[in-house]
């Protein structure tokens, strides 16, 4: 069977990366299509390779700056989408949280989309994303939010099956797109993180890009105010290593934001630690409250503080974070998957 996993763009390796590197182990014999491909932050050396597979852009990647920054082109994907070259492949596995679903499938071929989510500046996160645009991007979301609305809408139409990495994203794909799909929770290097000997020290940690949804200022401002030491690491500043033992070493992972699935939970708890999660989206599913977190119910400071309170007054078991964290490992990711696409 001639296969072609199809990404957004690859710019640099997160969450949605590491979903298209676990199908690329399930089919070592796939191709790789992208807007846009900087080898460079894949240790790879030539644009024609990825991980071992045939890679190909599409003309985005051929625009001024378009490798760099292919975001800037969102209103030109659609037809670049549907410009891809796949004719004779019989299964095409789309890796979706932008628009590269939208293709031209071939005739008799299946495609199946595992979904991060709809895309959050259209939808669900329009109005956030908007604020905190500059004056160029407010212009971009005024001119092409619609048109690129009805094209995202039409391009659920190529997608015979529709895979979310969340109960929660499942919902937006039902509410967007008029479709059900099955949930499969995306891989976590749980084995990785485990290997750290937890050591509970006397400060919170926040690991996280700064970018507004995922609420920085609420853990910064819930520290200042307790009289507690935070440690932020986000944005690429630290290694998986030191990850790892930072998550070892912290009384508690602090993730205000509502995020989609959320990796990072997961890793925190593989590593022995618990979690303090705004009580909504993909937290839900990877924190046990009470067990291995707390949740708090209001994004504002007085509800972080009642969680941290609460935190510090239980006593916490690493290994039953541990076993919480072995539900969302590679191989168990590997093994749904095979179920969905019957390889």
């Amino acid at each position: 069977m001639k296969t072609a996993l199809l990404h957004y763009w690859l710019t640099n390796v997160r969450g949605g990366e590491k979903v298209l590197a676990a199908l690329g182990e399930l089919m070592p014999e796939a191709d790789v299509f992208a807007h846009a491909y900087l080898p460079r932050s894949f240790g790879e050396s030539s644009r024609e390779r990825l991980w071992g597979h045939r890679a190909s852009e599409s003309f985005i990647a051929r625009l001024p700056l378009g490798r760099r920054h292919p975001q800037a082109y969102l209103p030109l994907m659609p037809a670049a989408t549907r410009a891809l070259q796949l004719d004779g492949y019989d299964l095409i596995v789309s890796s979706e949280s932008g628009p590269i679903k939208g293709i031209r499938k071939p005739k008799g071929a299946r495609h199946v989309c595992y979904c991060h989510t709809p895309m959050r500046y259209l939808w669900d996160m329009h109005d956030e994303y908007y604020r905190s645009a500059g004056l160029i991007g407010k212009l971009s979301m005024k001119l092409f939010t619609s048109y690129l609305r009805r094209e995202d809408l039409k391009s659920a139409e190529s997608v015979d099956e529709f895979v979310a990495n969340s109960a929660f994203v499942a919902e937006r794909i039902k509410r967007i797109y008029g479709r059900d799909s099955v949930v499969v929770h995306p891989p976590v290097e749980v084995e990785f993180f485990s290997a750290a000997e937890r050591t509970a020290g006397d400060y919170y940690l926040f690991v996280g890009a700064p970018v507004a949804y995922k609420r920085l200022d609420l853990a910064e401002e819930a520290c200042r105010r307790m009289g507690r030491r935070l440690v932020v690491a986000g944005g690429g500043a630290a290694t998986d290593e030191e990850l790892r033992w930072l998550y070892a070493g912290a009384k508690a992972l602090l993730f205000p934001g509502l995020e989609d699935f959320g990796i990072v939970p997961v890793e925190a708890q593989a590593a022995g630690c618990p979690v303090i999660a705004y009580g909504a989206g993909g937290a839900l599913e990877t924190v046990r409250d009470g067990e291995t977190g707390v949740f708090f119910g209001r994004q504002d400071v007085e509800s972080l503080c009642g969680a941290m309170e609460e935190c510090e007054g239980r006593s916490w078991n690493p290994d039953a974070c541990r076993a919480n964290a072995r539900r969302f490992s590679k191989q168990v990711f590997l093994n749904r998957m095979k179920g969905v696409l019957g390889c």
